[in-house]
């Protein structure tokens, strides 16, 4: 991490770290992605959510992986850069808000973009590698058992928090975690009514 800044730096980095942290996280990289390879947009198509999981039914694997190291790379390096320059803990946490509120509701995609689970794990690994391990191997875990996307990512979010607790003892970071699981699980509250009625789609069983 880099020397923190003095207080009067505060007063213009913080504020400029966050804009360029939302218009970073406005880079929606399905749209670009189904662009580049001629696939319908994702925001019309499919399950209509501009993520890697939709990519990936869109356009195969190929795609599906641009997608989600797209969405990775703008969650880490804002973050990662946020550390380096010095911000406090408190500053980190309004970058990473940004980047994520910037995937959720783009400014050059008319305010609609993802669900946010693949920039918020980008996050958590800028935050603590640990972290964003622990929480990558639930998903991979619950998806193995179940073939199920939504279902691994909202269990990997309702842990998140947790994990977060254990991994960071840090009240703002803790905080910023907690947001964003909760967050994320209201963008997943079409996907939750699914799976209680037993109709979310699986991979590979169709």
């Amino acid at each position: 991490m880099g020397a923190p800044i003095d207080s009067n730096s505060f007063l213009w980095m913080v504020p400029l770290g966050i804009v360029i942290a939302y218009l970073v996280g406005s880079l929606a990289t399905a749209i670009f992605v189904s662009r580049l390879l001629g696939l319908p947009d994702p925001r019309s198509a499919g399950s209509g959510n501009p993520g890697a999981t939709n990519v990936l039914r869109l356009g195969g694997k190929k795609a599906a992986s641009l997608t989600l190291l797209g969405d990775l790379g703008k969650g880490l390096f804002p973050i990662l850069l946020a550390r380096w320059t010095g911000f406090p803990p408190w500053g980190i946490a309004l970058v990473a808000l940004a980047t994520f509120l910037g995937h959720l509701y783009p400014v050059y995609f008319g305010f609609r973009g993802g669900k946010g689970v693949a920039t918020t794990l980008g996050i958590l690994l800028a935050l603590n590698l640990w972290l964003g391990l622990v929480t990558l191997c639930t998903w991979l875990l619950v998806f193995g058992l179940f073939r199920i996307s939504s279902l691994a990512a909202l269990v990997a979010t309702l842990l998140a928090p947790i994990y977060g607790w254990c991994l960071l003892d840090n009240p703002p970071l803790r905080l910023l975690i907690l947001v964003l699981a909760l967050w994320v699980l209201w963008r997943h509250r079409s996907n939750i009514a699914r799976l209680l009625r037993g109709e979310e789609q699986a991979f590979g069983r169709d």
